[in-house]
């Protein structure tokens, strides 16, 4: 995101990035990793893809790292995050792009250099 927020305006976009992650693809609320890296204005450039809508300075950048998810539970993520975050943060639905990349149990440790999943450690979900 651009510079500029306070904090407690971050807080709000994170948290709600939170619950819509916690809603639509039903993880632990411990299943919390969050890094917000904000830019200098003009430092990002987000056109629209040719789909004919201009985006402004608040324009917010989501990209989340999962297990594989179903598409239903991704376009659940990506409607509810819309909503929410126009609904807490204010932030106009045209402002927002997200992205989902996909990795499997091999792809995370969550510390000590050991692979949880794997290990058996972290119980394996349905990945919904």
């Amino acid at each position: 995101m651009t510079e500029g927020r306070s904090d407690k305006e971050i807080k709000n976009i994170m948290d709600t990035v939170q619950d819509c992650s916690v809603e639509a693809f039903s993880v632990p609320i411990r299943d919390r990793y969050q890094i917000v890296t904000e830019h200098k204005p003009g430092r990002m450039i987000l056109l629209d893809t040719g789909l004919g809508f201009e985006r402004s300075e608040e324009a917010i950048v989501i990209q989340v790292f999962t297990s594989p998810r179903a598409t239903i539970n991704k376009n659940k993520f990506y409607k509810l995050l819309s909503k929410k975050l126009q609904e807490n943060c204010n932030l106009d639905p045209k402002d927002l792009l997200i992205s989902v990349m996909t990795n499997t149990d091999v792809d995370w440790s969550f510390g000590f250099g050991e692979t949880q999943y794997l290990s058996g450690e972290l119980p394996k979900d349905d990945k919904s």
